[in-house]
């Protein structure tokens, strides 16, 4: 168990924070909405506009599942959060550390959630009720939560480093 997964809603520093985290501490970096693009040879938004968001989910929860790696900061889709079989390997794999930021936060960072590719299910349509519906999911699933309202991406590695315990 010597990876660190993180998750959190769209654009709250899984991917940026994570790279830099990775850096500081020697570790390799994978950004799983990267590893889908490449064996969808698409874009996140495409693949959602094409599939579906179940069809999304089956192919994000496959390749989370999937995952083998070691001494990786691991920064996962947003969605993530709805797959359990997924969620369950990246705890044997690593531990869970999600990257909490309020809804204010987020809707600042993202100017639109379709160019971005992001899964909306069912009759959900904005990011509030998008946030209603994940927070429960990330907090039941992290093993750490790491507030990174107001800071910047070096203080949320860093913050993420002293919650994992390496100082």
């Amino acid at each position: 168990m010597d990876n660190i997964v993180l998750i959190g809603m769209p654009s709250s520093g899984k991917s940026t924070a994570g790279v830099l985290l990775a850096k500081m501490i020697g570790y390799g970096f994978i950004d799983c909405d990267l590893l889908i693009q490449g064996e969808e040879n698409a874009l996140l938004s495409q693949i959602i506009d094409e599939k579906g968001a179940e069809g999304f989910l089956a192919i994000e929860e496959r390749v989370n599942a999937g995952l083998h790696a070691s001494r990786c900061v691991i920064a996962t889709g947003g969605s993530v959060c709805y797959l359990p079989r997924a969620m369950e390997h990246l705890a044997q794999i690593g531990t869970i550390v999600y990257l909490k930021l309020d809804e204010n936060a987020i809707e600042r960072r993202i100017p639109s959630f379709e160019k971005r590719g992001v899964v909306m299910r069912g009759d959900i349509t904005d990011l509030k009720e998008l946030y209603a519906e994940r927070i429960p999911l990330y907090e039941k699933y992290a093993q750490i939560t790491v507030d990174c309202n107001g800071q910047t991406t070096e203080e949320t590695a860093r913050a993420i480093m002293r919650a994992v315990g390496i100082v």
